[in-house]
């Protein structure tokens, strides 16, 4: 709502490298309470991260409300009430609310507004940029998924927020300058009587978006490394006056990456907080974890900064307070720490609710068009460690689309192979009606199929890297199917090939496991130097997951969504039947003894 002329927003703030500081009473110095103890003031901030299209309580896959076994709720309507009720409680006194991204992909009601019916074709607003504004972030940064439905969609996302969207590493690929907001610098009021409050809010997205979305990003932006950004934006918004730095950071905290050393860190939160002078704290995401409270110690001044990341899906908010006072004109913080809530103890806000409820009733609608009746009931419950039908489905859709798009081709005389993964454990086609929910829950994100040759040998060394994926189980021990993976490795990064027939002995060393491998449906052992033709999403083939040898220049990229592609198929057919599509073509051994 925009305030009466002659009275200040509450969003008074500085943005970008050109920023000046709003003139402030610098100088006061602060009053002494009884006993000669400074006067101390607060301020709250609050954070979520990793929305992920989730507005509503919400299981569109299921049609139902969202509940976990940890019994979880998730949703930005929960995590307004939060946020009104945390203002209400500090009502008077300054409270700053951040996001650090992904925001705009996620759920059906995301796509439905990206692909279905795009924001970009018919001006309509976000049903995320509706729920936002209602709670009236400070600022939002930007995460990987942001660029997946590309730049135009993102930039239009972008001015349908009331309130600035950081990113202050991607950078224009010809000029290098700022190609989103690098960070904005907020003046806030502490309560009657107190000298204003200057907040620098820097943020930083992921680098993994050139390799993720290099399609939508090549030759256009350019990810620079998150710790050098910080580095350099820092001292920035200090010599600007900036009294509290606050980063928010779409990248985890464990030091490592998916994609190894081709682009700068992935998850280098810990090391920007241990390297970089100047932080007072770091929200940070990217990894769906639920960190409450984690402190760092800066190696060049010794400070400690708040670090915490709030889980996933609106499930949580970080509540970070700090404690400040006046010392010799300047503002000090005498402590600072972190407290996590959650969405399930709240109802929804019903202002969130009503904003997007004519988004939320189409996308349901959409979702519960029945497209093909399945002859069985399909399960993806046992696909990590099973050849099931319902990944085959995925591989057969895939391999019809490659070999017929080939066909006029060199290539055509290849054998096509397919690679899927478990994306979802609980994904099911029931026996009669599949629904687009149905499609749309077992194969889960916005990929697009794309197509490389491979050599044998580079099949083979494939199929080891995904087998990393199980623990070792010595023979003749008892096998787990609950623990039967570890826990480092994703069930989405457990990839299964159809078209050549191979065992994994998970006896084996790591790298060692594909102790067979042989040419579908035959006994003859794939050579190093056959040729094959590799379905693969565009996720994997750009290098996501670190998987070698995928990597390639591909020989089929129309750009098309394996999930609609999926959805296609279903419906030409009517009917699911695993008779067409079924070809069972690994297992789990030990010393060629099948374990299941």
């Amino acid at each position: 709502m925009t305030p009466p002329s002659g009275m200040p927003s509450r969003r008074q703030l500085l943005t970008g490298a050109a920023a000046a500081v709003v003139a402030g009473p610098l100088a006061v110095a602060a009053p002494a309470q009884a006993g000669g103890q400074p006067k101390t003031f607060d301020l709250t901030v609050l954070g979520t991260s990793d929305t992920h299209g989730n507005v509503f309580n919400w299981d569109y896959y299921r049609d139902k409300e969202y509940d976990d076994s940890a019994h979880n709720d998730v949703g930005v309507a929960k995590v307004a009430t939060l946020v009104n009720q945390i203002r209400a409680e500090r009502r008077g006194k300054a409270t700053l609310v951040l996001d650090a991204g992904d925001t705009i992909q996620g759920t059906p009601l995301a796509t439905f507004y990206a692909k279905q019916e795009p924001i970009t074709s018919t001006g309509e607003r976000h049903p995320m940029a509706r729920a936002m504004n209602v709670i009236d972030y400070d600022a939002i940064t930007l995460g990987n998924h942001e660029f997946n439905y590309g730049l135009p969609l993102l930039d239009l996302w972008i001015k349908q927020l009331g309130f600035p969207a950081l990113a202050a590493n991607a950078v224009k690929a010809r000029s290098g300058k700022p190609a989103f907001t690098p960070y904005v610098i907020k003046k806030v009021s502490l309560g009657p009587g107190a000298p204003s409050l200057r907040v620098g809010i820097l943020g930083l997205t992921n680098p993994g978006v050139a390799i993720w979305d290099r399609a939508n990003v090549e030759g256009v932006l350019r990810f620079e490394d998150m710790i050098a950004t910080a580095a350099k934006y820092v001292p920035i918004m200090r010599d600007l006056g900036a009294d509290l730095v606050l980063i928010s950071a779409h990248g985890g905290d464990s030091g490592v990456s998916s994609y190894g050393t081709e682009l700068p860190n992935e998850n280098p939160t810990a090391l920007i907080a241990q390297q970089v002078p100047g932080i007072d704290a770091i929200l940070f995401g990217h990894a769906h974890s639920e960190i409450v409270e984690k402190f760092v110690v800066n190696e060049q001044t010794g400070e400690q900064v708040l670090t915490s990341e709030p889980s996933k899906w609106g499930q949580r908010v970080t509540r970070m307070d700090f404690t400040l006072t006046r010392e010799r004109g300047r503002w000090k913080v005498l402590g600072k720490h972190a407290t996590m809530l959650n969405t399930n103890t709240v109802v929804e806000d019903p202002a969130v609710v009503a904003a997007v409820k004519a988004q939320h009733d189409k996308t349901v609608a959409y979702i519960n068009q029945v497209v093909a009746t399945s002859v069985v009931e399909l399960s993806a419950a046992e696909s990590r460690y099973r050849d099931t039908p319902i990944l085959d489905f995925i591989n057969k859709v895939q391999t019809d689309t490659v070999t017929a798009a080939l066909a006029s081709t060199s290539y055509a005389g290849l054998p096509v192979l397919s690679i899927s993964a478990p994306f979802s454990r609980t994904a099911l086609f029931p026996a009669g009606d599949v629904k687009i929910k149905d499609v749309a829950g077992l194969y889960i994100y916005d990929n697009t199929l794309e197509a490389v040759v491979l050599t044998g040998a580079e099949v083979r060394a494939y199929l080891d890297y995904s087998a990393k994926y199980f623990k070792t189980f010595a023979v003749g021990a008892a096998v787990d199917p609950a623990v039967i993976s570890e826990p480092t490795v994703p069930d989405y990064n457990y990839d299964t090939l159809s078209g050549v027939d191979y065992d994994i002995d998970i006896s084996k060393p790591v790298g060692q496991r594909i102790t067979a491998l042989y040419h579908a449906g035959t006994t003859t052992p794939v050579a190093d130097a056959d040729q094959f033709v590799v379905a693969v999403n565009n996720y994997r083939r750009s290098g996501g997951g670190g998987f070698p040898g995928i990597v390639k220049p591909q020989v089929y990229n129309a750009q098309q969504e394996i999930r609609q592609l999926l959805i296609d198929w279903a419906q030409a057919k009517g009917v699911i039947d695993p008779a067409d599509f079924f070809q069972p073509n690994w297992r789990l051994v030990r010393e060629g003894v099948p374990v299941f």
